[in-house]
């Protein structure tokens, strides 16, 4: 677990508003949602009867994602579809009886995106697990939604290929969650996120009709991309049963090299003289003091606590000792108190563990964590990271930062005592000055975790009421009864 889930009281109001929470239409009532009985049997008409889930101590175990502070409701049933026939079945059912749908990957969401409503049917892809092909002339694999990152990455390294998304909980996570939140991971700064590897989709939409989208060329620019617009969209529009993904050749092992810095700005300088020197690295990864004795306390793995900042890079050219001579030298021009390259991709792996483990090590700390995500442009960066040290003293908390420093996404990550009323409030507090402080460094509110409910408010702040009323009407154009994920992004 990344994360631990905090158990937080549900708004009576919106749960009985989840059938339909797009304003300017009626909210729905409680006493009209629909009979749980009537509900599964209809299901079970077009289902594998294995395949319903309506035990509730079983349902309530698919009721949340892994994010803290986000209210979840109780499913009346739980289906695991295998098929795209049985998708659409659902979501006639749904559509018939008015009945809210929330689709699910692996739940290791951070914003609430997954998390269930009131009565609500989660649809759980996660049995939708075959890789339908990998094509090496097209540099293509299509692949079902429940695919699990890693089992995709090994089965197109075989064939010479290489997908590059690599979210941090790429071992358990599925290309369909990926997709519905546009994840990244620590290789963005060459490589980019999921959405640039997304050629096209067959979705199920609200009610039932199967559409394409996009294509399995190279180039493409026939009608609206609408590919884009179902990536990061949460559910919200459809759901994804099949996905055209772009693969690349497969790159040489990469070098690692650790800089310490005794400050987080002499660190920043060095990443912005890294990119302003036209280097690109295939990794850029920062960790602050606070996580760095945190993977210490947690695996115990020798880093250098004396230092204020530890900064990771990485290439995987045809000549990346070379590289990394060259960035070693532009970190020591800003300040950089040791420099020490990796000599091979032994090495270089121990140095991406203690990267990997940050959030589990910071979750030590105090038993729950807030992992905000914020992105800021590269030239800011040195800015978020000293006003989230003012912003820590001022609650007095432990805020430990991990970021992928080579495209400016900041993951500042609130430690604190759950069982602790004043510092769970102080936790949730300052976890929205950080937005705040983001959107003032002319950053986002999320670079790669969603918005899901945990930063609803926000994304209307950051958007503006123009944004946010074309917004809903795109949500309106392909979920009229407003039956998809309810009580999401909006």
């Amino acid at each position: 677990m990344i994360m631990s889930r905090i158990e937080a009281p549900r708004d009576e109001d919106d749960a009985a508003a989840a059938v339909d929470s797009t304003p300017g239409r009626p909210r729905a009532d409680r006493s009209a949602l629909v009979d749980r009985s009537a509900l599964v049997d209809r299901l079970l008409a077009g289902l594998p009867a294995g395949s319903v889930l309506t035990d509730p101590d079983v349902t309530a175990s698919y009721a949340h994602d892994m994010a803290s502070f986000c209210p979840a409701g109780a499913p009346a049933a739980v289906v695991l579809p295998r098929t795209v026939e049985e998708v659409q079945h659902v979501m006639r059912t749904a559509t018939e009886l008015r009945v809210p749908v929330v689709p699910q990957g692996a739940r290791t969401g951070l914003s609430g995106a997954a998390n269930a409503t009131d009565g609500c049917v989660v649809l759980s892809l996660t049995k939708m697990d075959r890789i339908l092909e990998i094509n090496p002339v097209d540099r293509v694999a299509v692949v079902e939604p429940g695919v699990v990152n890693a089992t995709l990455s090994r089965a197109v390294n075989e064939h010479g290929l290489y997908y590059p998304p690599d979210p941090s909980s790429w071992e358990m996570c599925t290309i369909g969650g990926n997709i519905g939140t546009a994840s990244g991971g620590l290789c963005c700064v060459k490589y980019g996120v999921t959405a640039e590897y997304v050629l096209g989709l067959d979705v199920v939409l609200a009610d039932g009709r199967l559409m394409s989208t996009g294509r399995r060329t190279a180039k493409g620019v026939a009608g609206y991309d609408l590919t884009r617009l179902f990536v990061g969209s949460e559910g919200s529009l459809g759901i994804v049963v099949r996905a055209v993904l772009a693969l690349r050749p497969k790159p040489p092992e990469q070098l690692v090299l650790a800089a310490e810095f005794g400050s987080a700005s002499a660190a920043c300088d060095a990443i912005c003289a890294i990119m302003e020197g036209g280097h690109v690295p295939s990794l850029l990864e920062l960790m602050d003091r606070t996580t760095v004795k945190a993977v210490n306390d947690l695996a115990h793995m020798g880093l250098p606590e004396t230092t204020e900042a530890l900064l990771l890079a990485a290439f995987d050219t045809t000549d990346p000792a070379a590289d990394l001579t060259a960035v070693g030298a532009l970190c020591e021009a800003a300040g950089a108190t040791q420099v020490v390259p990796a000599e091979d991709a032994a090495e270089s792996e121990l140095l991406l563990q203690a990267r990997r483990l940050a959030l589990t090590a910071l979750e030590a700390v105090k038993g729950t964590t807030m992992i905000d995500d914020v992105c800021v442009p590269r030239s800011r960066l040195g800015d978020m990271l000293e006003g989230i040290d003012r912003i820590a003293a001022k609650y007095g908390l432990t805020i430990g930062v991990c970021a992928h420093a080579g495209d400016g996404n900041t993951h500042p990550t609130v430690c604190f005592d759950a069982s602790d009323p004043d510092e769970s409030r102080r936790a949730r507090e300052s976890f929205d000055e950080i937005m705040a402080l983001g959107l003032e460094l002319d950053g986002t509110i999320t670079g790669e975790h969603g918005v899901g409910v945990l930063k609803k408010e926000w994304l209307a702040r950051e958007i503006g009421p123009v944004g946010l009323e074309m917004q809903r009407a795109v949500k309106q154009v392909f979920d009229p009864l407003g039956i998809l994920n309810p009580g999401k992004l909006f």
